[in-house]
């Protein structure tokens, strides 16, 4: 399905919805499980809601199959959430806020998120609503210090 989307992008001009570009990546000091530690503590301190850790590793090994290290955690404040949502209602599929810790092919650990202004404008919402500031610098504050940074 990738190589099919690659290949309309070139053709169309148009490039996927999620295209690199609309990805943050901050590189973490530690291992997957300390950086989502980190990460948790980080969102709990700055007074916002945990909903999910999920253990994407851990989930392939219970189907014998085997991924790097890589967690999940889905968090968010209903108080910066909820305008994006009512202004444009498909947002309410990409937040909660999602943030990837993974290890990649040379060991080392990421933290990584969708642009907060892609992401809402993927959703029919505006980039430039005064919201997004605040849930974009939040996230910044938030990765920087999981990752250590």
């Amino acid at each position: 399905m990738r190589g099919f989307l690659a290949a309309l992008a070139l053709v169309t001009g148009a490039a996927p919805a999620w295209a690199e570009a609309d990805f943050v990546k901050v590189r973490a000091d530690a291992s997957v499980a300390e950086v989502m530690n980190r990460l948790v503590v980080a969102v709990e301190g700055a007074g916002a809601l945990v909903f999910a850790r999920v253990d994407h590793a851990g989930a392939a090994q219970t189907v014998g199959q085997d991924l790097p290290d890589m967690e999940l955690l889905i968090f968010g404040n209903p108080t910066l959430g909820t305008p994006a949502i009512r202004d444009a209602p498909m947002a309410g599929l990409m937040l909660p806020l999602r943030v990837l810790a993974y290890e990649d092919a040379d060991g080392a650990v990421w933290l990584s998120y969708q642009d907060v202004g892609d992401m809402l404008e993927d959703a029919g919402g505006d980039a430039d609503a005064d919201y997004v500031a605040p849930i974009a610098g939040a996230l910044e504050r938030l990765t920087a210090q999981a990752a250590g940074g």
